[in-house]
């Protein structure tokens, strides 16, 4: 854990109940998934142009 950054990070509550549904029973978890995307959004432009214009979230008045 040398090289690691705790932050604090608020989801929306509904993605975070189907994620825990959809990854009960495998090895993935939101510190994996966080990692590897940040990793691919760094790694991979059209990745990055994908996340930059995903627009499909609940508009909340935050920046989601």
């Amino acid at each position: 854990m040398k090289n690691t950054k705790l932050t604090s990070v608020k989801i929306l509550e509904n993605l975070y109940e189907k994620f825990k549904l959809n990854t009960v029973n495998t090895k993935m978890t939101l510190q994996k998934l966080t990692n590897r995307s940040v990793d691919r959004f760094l790694q991979d432009e059209k990745f990055r142009e994908e996340i930059e214009t995903y627009d499909n979230l609940i508009v909340s008045g935050s920046n989601f």
